[in-house]
């Protein structure tokens, strides 16, 4: 006999006050289960668990370290700490950024499905991007339930999407057909799941050389670290997770590829446009020391300088693809 539903996780981003409020405001004071919340805030301050004691029945608030977990209660995750289940007790952390968010949605749903199983329901809600689509994919693995709000309910349809492209949902609904459902859930048997996961592929390597070249990259690595990229594959959903312990999904990553690419663009803009001025600066005081040789060489660098600020503003107003319909974002909080 499986687990009944205990432990009910939900994750949400953009939009995802309105949606948690139409949630919760709907369930039973009695709700037999406990359940924990993540959205997006970085290390901004939260309101929420005040707001949730004064939209619904059941009393919110923001976990300490070690705290036991209580049925009927809700439990959020903190400004700039992930929230992860053990057996019985809630752990804080600031461990690496995932998805580019702490708190992320998928640290919850990962804990909550290794340590609970089939007494989980995982709930993906209305926000950008895609975080929570490997954690509820590990909820179905282990037999849990799996929910994921209608995307044309969603005030941003991503990471539902996402969730629905990714992972065999069990229901997919309005947030004002999730109390009634979530009712029904606690004490129901969750039925049970076969999933199988692809092994990682290991990039190849090869000769290194004293020149720059325009090969393939040995390795994708870190933006938030540097440090090199482990590529595993959760069903149909791609990761990437460094040895610190950063993990992207493969659109996350690309759009943050961009972010940093675009930094390091305008940095370099920055750097030629300061030398430009430096070397006209240099070739005037020359034209006064009457040098005419050093004031010929500072003019060249100064030519040398706007024309390849030119080449590099000309490559920043580019327009970019960007996989996945993910608009790169700058890194949250902490």
């Amino acid at each position: 006999m499986g687990e009944r539903t205990s432990i009910i996780v939900i994750g949400a981003s953009a939009g995802g006050v309105e949606a948690i409020r139409s949630l919760v405001a709907a369930l039973p004071a009695d709700l037999d289960a406990a359940l924990f919340i993540v959205l997006h805030i970085g290390a901004h301050k939260s309101e929420l668990p005040l707001l949730l004691n004064q939209w619904g029945r059941l009393k919110g608030s923001h976990p300490a370290n070690g705290e036991e977990i209580r049925r009927g209660h809700i439990y959020v995750a903190p400004p700039d700490h992930h929230m992860v289940l053990e057996p019985g007790v809630i752990r804080l952390t600031r461990g690496p950024r995932e998805n580019w968010a702490r708190p992320a949605v998928d640290p919850l749903f990962r804990s909550a499905a290794r340590v609970y199983g089939a007494g989980v329901a995982g709930i993906i809600l209305t926000g950008g991007l895609n975080d929570g689509t490997a954690g509820l994919f590990e909820v179905k693995q282990r037999g849990g339930t799996t929910i994921v709000q209608d995307p044309q309910d969603a005030a941003d349809a991503s990471m539902p999407l996402s969730a629905l492209r990714h992972v065999a949902v069990d229901h997919c609904l309005p947030v004002r057909a999730m109390p009634a459902l979530i009712e029904q859930l606690v004490g129901r048997q969750p039925a049970d799941v076969v999933v199988t996961q692809a092994a990682p592929r290991v990039p190849e390597t090869e000769e290194m050389t004293a020149e720059y070249r325009l090969d393939d990259p040995v390795a994708v690595t870190c933006p938030d670290c540097g440090g090199a990229l482990r590529r595993t594959e959760l069903g149909t959903l791609t990761q990437f997770r460094c040895h610190i312990g950063h993990v992207y999904t493969a659109e996350v990553m690309v759009a943050a590829q961009f972010a940093a690419m675009e930094w390091a663009l305008e940095a370099a803009l920055r750097a030629l446009s300061e030398r430009g001025e430096l070397c006209r600066q240099m070739a005037d005081k020359s034209r006064l020391a009457d040098d005419p040789g050093q004031a010929a060489l500072w003019a060249e660098a100064m030519r040398e300088a706007k024309e390849r600020t030119g080449a590099m503003r000309a490559l920043l107003g580019e327009e970019w693809t960007h996989p996945g319909d993910v608009t790169p974002l700058a890194p949250s909080g902490g």
